[in-house]
């Protein structure tokens, strides 16, 4: 979206915004809207591929944009974050929000950004996408992130895996500060939930 963003005719762009304020509630969108039809058929459409990689430096963008105009981009992605489980769906519009008005490069500053100032690697994307899987990983907890465990098994695997980090039990002094930020968060996600 940030890369087509100051492309998109500003007659389009509140038209853009209504389309993204139904999508995020989970709302259906009337077509055709913005000037072009939703397809579900991909008979005869060109294609166009916005990829996130996980490049030697971290996360970076690679753009196909030859094929389609800038609205066609922007309502694709828009269309696809649509379809995304309800949790990831308000930070992904949010983070729509941001490269509308987004007016530099599409780098790891504009990640950055749209991650809330979270690290810029792949561990810290499945966080932001997935708190919950994420925080169950982080905890060696066996569940499904739809089943919150109890605020019990939480506790004792923090704990434990606390007292393992900690330096005065073996832990590295470098990365223990890290590792018992990450617990902590870690908790903090699974009791919101419990």
């Amino acid at each position: 979206m940030a890369n087509v963003a100051s492309e998109i005719e500003p007659e389009l762009r509140e038209d853009l915004v209504t389309v993204m304020d139904r999508l995020s509630a989970g709302r259906k969108v009337i077509q055709p809207t913005v000037r072009h039809r939703y397809q579900i058929d991909q008979v005869g459409l060109t294609v166009s591929r916005q990829r996130l990689l996980n490049g030697p430096s971290g996360l970076e963008f690679d753009f196909d944009d030859r094929n389609a105009r800038a609205v066609q981009l922007a309502l694709g992605a828009v269309y696809a974050a649509g379809t995304l489980p309800r949790a990831a769906k308000a930070a992904v519009f949010d983070g729509f929000q941001k490269a509308l008005v987004w007016d530099r490069p599409v780098d790891s500053a504009f990640i950055a950004v749209v991650m809330g100032g979270r690290s810029i690697d792949i561990g810290g994307l499945r966080a932001w996408n997935d708190p919950v899987g994420w925080a169950l990983d982080t905890l060696g907890i066996d569940g499904k992130a739809d089943e919150a465990p109890s605020k019990r098994v939480v506790q004792r695997k923090f704990r434990s895996l606390l007292r393992d980090a900690h330096p005065d039990h073996g832990g590295h002094d470098e990365a223990a500060a890290a590792r018992i930020a990450e617990l902590s968060e870690a908790r903090r996600i699974l009791l919101a939930t419990d």
